[in-house]
């Protein structure tokens, strides 16, 4: 078991950079060396890209909004290296992944290497997305809210399009994914949050999971989804995950 941080999830250690990071350096934040969270079934590292253009109101890595490069991509391969055969593969998290220009260069590295891949995203960028997916081998895509609420909690016009279209590019690709949700009954009621994941699911969504948000304000038991939501949701899914915050 690796150390964890207050919100459960393994604590994120930063690999040394090898030198200053130089201006057109990937936005490369942190590295989680174990994880078998982020990739469900895998045993894989966690590479934090920053930079996302969305503030969503929750967002659980703020200090990753904004684009910063501050560790080396080679002293991260170098310390992958001594991980061949121990590690599943590598997720890239952020922020926001598809911000980074560099990625399809990170990830054919990681292939080379023979890791496989997987992506966490918000679906901002479809066009990138779509042309990342031959490297890929799995991705989480978040669906913030349904239509009536996307814009407010992004922060940003357009997202639940935006995050409609890469879905759909998933479904077309048949690449494995996993579409999750994370929930507050203050921007997502239970009927709402059934009534989206009825469409997930008509859609064509297999594996989907609801992760509570993080919040000290608000009492325990109010963030908890009822059991009859739980097994409606259940059955509405090949897989379903509950998860505490991330």
């Amino acid at each position: 078991m690796h150390p964890t941080g207050e919100n459960g999830r393994p604590q994120c250690y930063q690999v040394p950079p090898a030198g200053t990071a130089g201006p057109d350096a990937p936005a490369l934040a942190g590295l989680v060396p174990f994880s078998s969270v982020d990739w469900p079934g895998q045993l894989a590292a966690v590479v934090f890209i920053a930079g996302c253009p969305w503030r969503c109101s929750y967002c659980h890595n703020p200090h990753l909004q904004e684009r910063y490069a501050s560790y080396d991509w080679p002293a991260i391969k170098a310390w992958l290296r001594s991980r061949q055969g121990l590690l599943d593969g590598v997720v890239f998290s952020g922020g926001e992944p598809l911000s980074e220009p560099k990625l399809p260069q990170l990830a054919r590295e990681l292939r080379e290497m023979g890791f496989g891949v997987g992506l966490h995203t918000a679906g901002i960028y479809p066009q990138r997305l779509g042309e990342l997916l031959a490297m890929l081998d799995w991705v989480g895509l978040d669906i913030k809210s349904d239509r009536e609420g996307y814009d407010a909690l992004t922060g940003r016009p357009r997202s639940e399009w935006l995050a409609g279209v890469s879905l759909q590019i998933l479904l077309d690709a048949g690449v494995d994914f996993e579409c999750r949700t994370t929930w507050h009954p203050d921007w997502l009621s239970e009927a709402r949050l059934l009534a989206m994941a009825d469409e997930l699911a008509w859609r064509g969504v297999k594996h989907y999971a609801v992760q509570l948000v993080r919040s000290s304000s608000s009492p325990a038991a109010r963030l908890q989804l009822s059991e009859t939501a739980l097994r409606q949701l259940d059955a509405r899914f090949c897989t379903f995950a509950y998860r505490a915050a991330g």
